[in-house]
């Protein structure tokens, strides 16, 4: 079964989910910035998810995952929860 490990940062606005992608894409850290400002409990592990398969995330979340090229920084991805930005760490088919 297809797996993937992903990490992420959730705010509320989409503007603020833009500007912090400018800033990684800068070179700022993907995992500071998440623990800086990312909403989600998981901010405390520079947003890192682990090791998911498909389904146990949300839809708009899982079509990224599981499509996405590795290490590159995707967003903004509005879910119910918010804005994210998504990076996927690794995937097996």
């Amino acid at each position: 079964m297809t797996q993937a490990a992903a990490r992420h940062i959730l705010v509320e606005a989409e503007v603020f989910c833009e500007e912090l992608k400018n800033r990684i894409d800068s070179g700022e850290d993907f995992g500071e910035v998440a623990k800086e400002f990312s909403s989600c409990p998981s901010s405390e592990k520079g947003g890192d998810l682990g090791v998911f398969g498909p389904g146990q995330m949300v839809k708009e979340f899982d079509e990224v995952v599981f499509s996405a090229s590795i290490n590159e920084v995707q967003g903004p991805i509005k879910t119910q929860f918010g804005f994210h930005l998504i990076e996927v760490t690794s995937r097996t088919e």
